[in-house]
């Protein structure tokens, strides 16, 4: 075993111990070093009279010491004038939201050493912690992470929060005494409501009580990637809380999500939704009358199907809204006077913003489909929406348009300094598959790029399988930039092949039971368009992807002898052990339609593994250590057969990273790696010819 900086390397030694320098910052283009200096923007939050927009810019910190990333909250007018930082320290402050009456912002912060509820005055002043959470502390996958998720009550007197109960004085005595065994499949601590007073009371305290009961987990942390993660509701009247639960905190268990109501005064619940589909995100309408609520699809439950349904906030029968293009609504907002509900979606290599009457007509569209949108808010009143918006050539800026009419004003200025470096160009493309289906994807070109050679290509695969490749801003920082790429003399492919969100529900539902069948075929003709386009070198191909695209790119290379070089990022190579070991056991069985002990032998022919005996390609393995979505023996599994079997590979695992990495110097040595190998199996642009 082999240390180098803060990562773990397994291998032949090619380029695990690369001196730093090696791959040097790189003058006048994109790199992995520069990508860094890209600030994101989030949580797009006008204030409720509409006159000023809170929002936050997140950057990476990275010295000798750290390697964190850094959320601060900016406010700004509503005209985009008098931008400014509310928040200031070496620590996170996230997820502003305003309080009724626009005086006062709330936000989620870990300033004091544990993640507590704090806010501050618009108008300045020092900031106040709410909450005053002792025992939580913050660590990824700790489970006594203390406060997330909060929403003021509507008289502006209370805020309630997402946190799981502290834990017992016997629990952290047994921590402490390194005598904590702990049973599989035995619950941790529930995600429990809980309210807690704005104002002191007479003893200059305040008291926070839980208002659900812990045997039942709030929320879910499948879903926290959406906007739509927060659970729980308050009525107009505050008298009432709709959230969404499940009989235990094991991820696995969100198709199992009710939703109920609880009577603030009394505690006294009553259910609302329960019919063994998964239903989450209940939101009361402005006039109290309806919830509308997100449900699955009892048939395909992870394919993050959902349609919107409405009922009776005092209980009654519910039903469906009409259809929305991609079946998968995000960011779902009501509209003031209760008759529809807005949302984005995905749509091809862009995005939609929609709102869907309540009286069972079509989705109405409500952007002009000119940049790629996500985060929407609405404010208090209703009357104005917030969002962050980008391009393929313009970096992440928060917006806020009207609702009655979309006229997009940039509030935010996050990049003002962002260096000019050329992006390469990029463009939809369109192909037929094998079986004739159109398969859509983005192909970024060679900064430099002439017509009369031939470049290096990388196919990229996205992970989900239900994400997508967009058209967002191509040197966002990640981890198959384009810009990066365009910048070494590649060209890359991004295709979206069938299972991906942004084509409707039909091409969402295509690959099922069929991972390694038609997606591979949706890669491989994709690879000849380019080819028989001119720009790809048909010698010198590689291939890379995350997840499900780790798990793509493994099968590939077990299929053909096309490419020259792969980088599988925490992919799934073996289907049979990866359905024992993950935290989501049912994740398999919901996309074959089988369980493994059914058709063990499906499992088995589309696992890479179990065709190591065709790969030849040069393979580097990434992968995070503390993955338990993804465990990193799938990495190892392959890293030793490829080892045995004397195929040249590397693998490198990064401690504390979860399924991706959450450490900005995680990221860039991700990217510096992946282009070395690129860089040495296939060539840079000056070999093109």
């Amino acid at each position: 075993m082999h240390k180098s900086g803060r990562v773990l390397g397994w291998g032949v030694g090619l380029f695990v111990a690369l001196p730093m320098g090696m791959f040097g910052q790189g003058v006048g283009k994109w790199t992995p070093e520069n990508i860094l200096t890209v600030k994101s923007v989030g949580d797009v939050q006008p204030s409720p009279d509409g006159r000023r927009v809170a929002f936050t810019l997140t950057k990476a910190v990275v010295n000798d010491e750290k390697s964190e990333y850094l959320t601060q909250i900016y406010l700004a007018n509503a005209d985009g004038s008098g931008q400014y930082q509310l928040t200031a320290g070496d620590e996170s402050c996230s997820s502003p939201s305003w309080s009724p009456d626009g005086k006062w912002i709330a936000f989620s912060s870990g300033r004091s050493g544990k993640v507590n509820l704090w806010r501050i005055r618009v108008d300045g002043g020092e900031a106040e912690r709410l909450t005053d959470v002792q025992r939580g502390v913050v660590a990824a996958g700790s489970p006594y992470t203390a406060v997330t998720r909060f929403k003021w009550s509507p008289d502006g007197k209370q805020i309630a929060f997402v946190m799981p109960g502290p834990p017992s004085e016997a629990e952290l005595k047994s921590q402490k005494g390194k005598d904590d065994s702990r049973m599989v499949g035995q619950d941790g601590m529930m995600n429990q409501v809980w309210v807690i007073p704005v104002e002191k009371d007479a003893h200059g305290e305040r008291q926070a009580h839980a208002i659900t009961p812990d045997t039942l987990n709030v929320g879910s942390t499948v879903f926290w990637h959406y906007s739509f993660g927060g659970g729980f509701d308050w009525s107009p009247d505050g008298k009432q809380m709709a959230f969404s639960h499940t009989r235990t905190t094991n991820p696995n268990a969100w198709p199992s999500s009710d939703i109920s109501v609880i009577d603030i005064s009394t505690g006294i619940i009553r259910p609302l939704v329960s019919t063994g589909v998964g239903e989450i995100v209940p939101l009361y309408s402005p006039d109290g009358r309806w919830i509308a609520y997100l449900e699955g699809d009892s048939t395909f439950t992870w394919n993050l199907t959902f349609t919107v349904h409405v009922v009776p906030s005092g209980g009654g029968m519910s039903r469906p809204l009409a259809e929305t293009f991609d079946h998968e609504p995000r960011s779902v907002a009501w509209s003031a006077d209760s008759r529809r509900i807005y949302f984005t979606e995905d749509r091809g290599t862009g995005s939609s913003l929609s709102a869907i009457p309540i009286d069972g007509g079509p989705p109405q569209d409500v952007d002009a489909g000119n940049m790629v949108i996500s985060d929407l808010n609405l404010n208090g009143s209703r009357k104005m929406m917030g969002f962050v918006g980008q391009t393929s050539t313009n970096s992440p800026e928060a917006y806020v348009s009207g609702v009655d009419r979309f006229a997009p004003i940039q509030i935010s200025h996050a990049n003002p300094d962002l260096a000019p470096y050329p992006l390469g160009r990029r463009e939809v493309i369109h192909w037929k598959s094998k079986d004739g289906l159109t398969i859509e994807g983005l192909i970024t070109y060679p900064v430099g790029y002439e017509s009369r050679k031939k470049y290096p290509m990388i196919l990229d695969i996205h992970g989900g399988p239900t994400g997508a490749f967009l058209q967002t801003f191509m040197a966002n920082r990640g981890l198959d930039s384009p810009a990066v790429f365009a910048a070494a003399g590649y060209a890359m492919l991004q295709c979206n092949v069938r299972g991906s969100s942004g084509r409707g529900k039909a091409f969402r539902y295509a690959n099922h039971k069929d991972w390694g069948g038609m997606d591979y075929n949706d890669l491989m003709t994709g690879v000849d368009r380019v080819v028989e386009m001119g720009v790809a070198d048909p010698d010198r191909l590689g291939v890379m992807g995350w997840s499900y695209g780790g798990y793509l790119s493994s099968w590939l290379i077990s299929q053909t002898k096309r490419f020259k070089a792969a980088v599988v990022g925490a992919g799934i190579t073996d289907l049979v052990s990866f359905t024992g070991t993950t935290d989501i056991p049912s994740f398999l069985p919901g996309h074959f339609g089988e369980e493994l002990w059914t058709d063990e032998n499906f499992y088995r022919n589309r696992s890479a593994v179990f065709h190591g005996i065709q790969i030849s390609t040069p393979t580097l393995i990434l992968h995070g250590e503390a993955d338990e979505r993804v465990p990193v023996s799938q990495g190892y599994e392959l890293y030793n057969l490829l080892k045995r079997r004397g195929v040249t590979t590397e693998m490198v695992v990064y401690p504390r990273m979860l399924h991706g990495p959450q450490e900005p110097k995680m990221l860039r040595d991700i990217d510096r790696r992946t282009l070395a190998w690129f860089d040495h199996f296939l060539g840079s642009r000056d070999l093109a010819h």
